[in-house]
């Protein structure tokens, strides 16, 4: 059973950077495609990113050209790298398999950009 552990997230202000990471507690190379997703407050949770296991990666437009997914199976960790910042960008981030799976859903990290 694999456990995911986000960290990484805090304040920033608008035009920053932040990287997340996502832990695993078992290996996560079984796991064919890893993605970020994140939930704001008052939507739907959404697909921010993913990765495949042979590192094909797709974002959603709202922040292609911002945000990188990465990710290192030797360390079983999947990070993401945001820059440029805005402050729609506020949220809750986690990370899951893709498709996403219900029992990995961990606590998520919270992401807030603002001045």
């Amino acid at each position: 059973q694999v456990q995911l552990v986000e960290s990484g997230g805090g304040l920033v202000q608008p035009g920053g950077s932040l990287r997340l990471s996502c832990a695993a507690s078992g290996s996560i190379f079984s796991i064919s495609t890893m993605g970020w997703y994140r939930q704001a407050p008052g939507k739907e949770r959404e697909l921010v990113a993913r990765i495949s296991r042979y590192e094909i990666t797709n974002y959603a437009d709202s922040v292609k050209g911002r945000f990188t997914i990465s990710r290192d199976n030797a360390k079983n960790t999947v990070y993401l790298q945001m820059n440029s910042l805005k402050p729609e960008d506020t949220a809750v981030y986690y990370c899951n398999s893709w498709p996403y799976t219900n029992d990995y859903w961990g606590q998520g990290t919270q992401v807030t950009v603002s001045s």
